[in-house]
């Protein structure tokens, strides 16, 4: 069932509108200005135009690619964490969406000596990543060192995909810090197949958090596991309609950020009626500026919009089937 080239002009004109907010928002020096987690909305925005098939040298984004992986370069510290603790007291996020964003820079990336610079960064920020984690198996909002080995189901997702992305562009990265996570996910899963909050507070099932650990898992290969059905069983009851009731779950784009990779996985005859119902809402709710509105910040909700209306295109490794 192809979408209509009706259809398929609207989506495309939103895509190119919210490309072009981003871009007119972007500072001179590479971050989007907003309060809050700095590197996880440049990973984001970033990820975003890479979905476009720009890359740092080609395509119309890629003066705002180079910028944003310069700026998240600059924001890695000596120890591998990419972000900044002092002001960002949840950089668990902004670490793991900027290992995602700039494996995915990696591969595309012409320019030796980058090409060093970036192998350097990520290299420290997979270590760190293991170093972070808790002996569940998970990861909190910081390290599990400071985070007296708290973890959490929706910060753990960004390391296991992060580091996914680091592995395949060919950065070092343990296989027991990945088994260790698969773990840790299966750890929190309930009898109705859902996944819970966090290790320590085992309860009720998360359909965003489900979401998001069922897409980590296809990026590390665990399609095969007797656990994977449960899970998407229990996500496709939950969310698989786009009713205005998983609004109640809180955090509607992270969920379908992560929901609508799960879909694409599982091939077209599934895939493009959720398709066309998930863009058709995307883009009834965009701005005539070109963003969109929503919880944390319209750069956020924006990325992650024209991250999953763009799923399809193919452009993203870690997200290709």
């Amino acid at each position: 069932m192809a979408a209509s080239d009706d259809r398929r002009g609207r989506w495309d004109d939103s895509i190119t509108k919210g490309l072009d907010w981003l871009s007119r928002t972007q500072s001179s020096r590479g971050q989007w200005n907003t309060q809050v987690y700095p590197t996880a909305m440049a990973s984001l925005a970033g990820t975003a135009m890479i979905a476009s098939g720009s890359t740092t040298t080609q395509g119309p984004y890629a003066k705002e690619l180079a910028r944003a992986s310069d700026f998240l370069i600059s924001k890695a510290r000596g120890n591998g964490l990419i972000g900044d603790p002092q002001t960002d007291s949840r950089y668990t996020y902004g670490h793991g969406f900027s290992m995602l964003f700039l494996s995915q820079i990696l591969g595309e990336e012409g320019l030796l000596d980058r090409r060093e610079e970036l192998v350097d960064v990520l290299t420290k920020a997979a270590e760190f990543s293991g170093n972070a984690q808790t002996a569940a198996g998970g990861w909190g909002y910081v390290s599990a060192r400071e985070g007296n080995d708290f973890d959490e189901g929706s910060t753990t997702i960004t390391q296991v995909q992060g580091l996914r992305g680091c592995r395949n562009a060919g950065i070092p990265v343990s296989a027991k810090i990945i088994d260790s996570a698969k773990d840790y996910i299966y750890g929190c899963k309930n009898p109705d197949g859902g996944i819970s909050y966090s290790s320590r507070q085992k309860g009720s099932s998360r359909p965003a958090i489900t979401a998001a650990a069922l897409a980590a898992l296809y990026n590390a290969g665990d399609y095969d596991s007797e656990h994977v059905p449960e899970m998407l069983e229990y996500t496709k009851g939950q969310l698989h309609d786009i009713s205005d009731g998983t609004r109640a779950f809180g955090h509607w784009h992270y969920t379908y950020l992560y929901y609508s990779q799960v879909v694409y996985r599982q091939g077209d005859e599934l895939w493009k009626p959720f398709r066309d119902r998930l863009y058709d809402r995307i883009v009834s709710e965009q701005r005539p500026d070109g963003f969109w509105e929503g919880q944390i910040h319209p750069v956020y909700v924006t990325a992650c919009n024209l991250i999953m209306m763009q799923l399809d295109r193919g452009y993203l490794p870690i997200y290709q089937r």
